[in-house]
């Protein structure tokens, strides 16, 4: 017997077919032995199950009990609001905070390299030229402590070595 005979034969028993379809299942059960099993076997389990299925009676009708949890669902479910368009003030509030952290945070990076030892970027060469003589160049290095004065006296100078070519024996 194949399952939806079986549901036929259940159909059948509780009312729910019908009747063309009623008649052909009746005569069906009177000519098939198994039909007619399955059938007294159904009727078993109904009966057996009608003593233990306690018959509960609402106050109300099922229409306002049911009213009653819809109007309740409704009250516990939050409203579905619209968010207020967003103001320039709200819009530049929300662009120049993340910028204004970021410009903070850049801050204090520039800070803390500049004041980590070992981590300074050289300052910029000063030179100096004295005012007494125009052939003299001051360098002072503050980062090196140094100083370097530069004398360029012309050849002529009687402070200035004598050239190679002058040194030299004649031949």
């Amino acid at each position: 017997m194949t399952e939806e005979q079986q549901l036929k034969l259940q159909a059948f028993l509780d009312g729910e077919l019908p009747e063309s379809d009623g008649r052909e299942v009746a005569a069906w059960i009177a000519r098939d032995a198994d039909a007619t099993a399955l059938l007294g076997e159904l009727k078993n389990t109904r009966n057996a199950l009608k003593g233990f299925e306690p018959e509960v009676k609402l106050p109300e009708s099922r229409e306002f009990h049911w009213s009653k949890i819809k109007r309740e669902i409704e009250r516990i479910a939050p409203e579905s609001t619209v968010a207020p368009k967003a103001s320039l003030f709200t819009w530049f509030r929300r662009a120049l905070i993340p910028l204004g952290a970021a410009v903070a945070l850049g801050l204090v990076a520039i800070i803390a390299i500049h004041t980590v030892p070992g981590s300074h970027h050289p300052i910029p060469m000063t030179a100096n030229v004295m005012v007494g003589d125009a052939n003299a160049f001051t360098y002072r290095d503050d980062t090196q402590d140094m100083t370097v004065v530069w004398l360029s006296y012309p050849t002529e100078n009687k402070f200035a070595e004598k050239s190679s070519a002058d040194t030299l024996p004649a031949k």
